[in-house]
């Protein structure tokens, strides 16, 4: 657990920073498992900083346990299980950035595991929206992604925030940095249009 010098507390439900560890070590978790197996250091990099969010929220959900717990044993008892959930989230965590290291530190995968894996059906794209893109300012349902290109947005990181499983109505914004999942094609044609190389093609 990293040292935090000052942390302002404000009151957060368990149940949301459970949710937000959860959904986090997930995405980790895709993410560091495509950025050693296609030797991406961009990926490689978010998932490092989502260890560190992941670290900040079990700090804060430490927290709210020793306030919430208030020297009852009755009350610790039952937050014994939260605790456990929490820790074994933040081991996720910790699984998916070592994975991550494996391309920080240049230490690369088996070529054969490499040409294997180049061939899979699917694969995680990032891609930021750049001011003129023809994406800017639209609902991710409005482009129809699935249909035209065979690609789904699946987790938005906007300013320090993470959007995961954003829905359909939940417009991309410039500056977003955009996770996306799909075929080998569709996301890299996906992430020229985000980026303003390439005009978003009108539905046939």
């Amino acid at each position: 657990m990293p040292h935090f010098e000052r942390i302002d507390y404000k009151p957060i439900p368990v149940r949301d920073l459970l949710v937000e560890m959860k959904n986090l070590s997930e995405l980790m978790i895709d993410l560091a498992y495509s950025a050693a197996l296609f030797n991406d250091k961009e990926l490689a990099e978010d998932v490092l900083a989502l260890e560190e969010r992941i670290d900040y929220l079990a700090y804060l959900l430490e927290m709210e346990i020793m306030i919430a717990a208030r020297g009852d044993p009755k009350d610790a008892a039952a937050l014994i299980g939260v605790s456990t959930v929490a820790a074994a989230t933040d081991k996720i965590s910790d699984a998916a950035a070592d994975i991550a290291a494996i391309v920080t530190r240049n230490i690369g995968v088996h070529p054969i595991v490499g040409s294997i894996f180049e061939k899979v059906e699917e694969r995680l794209m990032k891609a930021t929206v750049k001011e003129g893109s023809a994406i800017a300012n639209k609902a991710i349902g409005e482009l129809e992604l699935a249909s035209r290109m065979g690609v789904d947005v699946i987790a938005i990181r906007r300013n320090r925030d993470w959007i995961i499983d954003p829905r359909d109505i939940e417009k991309l914004l410039v500056g977003d940095t955009l996770i996306t999942r799909g075929a080998p094609f569709g996301t890299k044609e996906f992430k020229d249009i985000a980026e303003g190389k390439k005009q978003l093609e009108e539905k046939a």
